[in-house]
């Protein structure tokens, strides 16, 4: 059974500031960008472990897949069968914040 996709406003506003800061220059690269992440997120939705375990954090629930230089981390819950994606960060921005 599939899980659903849920966005927390973190990560919707993490996506489009992104997406903002590569449209100023192109607009065109900026709506691959947001589909890509996009389309690597509803992976999830079949296949919820697909990600590794976040290293700083080292909890099961807590996971990421990379689409460098960006981490999307999201967060598991089985019971409810949802996939929270909390954020999509920036390798260079330095130490996640969740």
């Amino acid at each position: 059974m599939d899980y659903s996709i849920v966005w927390a406003e973190s990560a919707l506003e993490d996506l489009r500031e992104m997406v903002r800061y590569i449209a100023a220059d192109n607009p065109a690269a900026a709506e691959r960008f947001g589909n890509a992440i996009i389309a690597r997120v509803e992976v999830l939705g079949g296949f919820p472990r697909t990600g590794r375990i976040v290293p700083e954090l080292r909890d099961d629930l807590v996971r990421e897949v990379i689409l460098a230089p960006y981490r999307i981390v999201y967060e598991l819950d089985d019971d409810s069968l949802r996939v929270s994606i909390v954020r999509v960060w920036h390798g260079a921005r330095g130490e996640l914040e969740i």
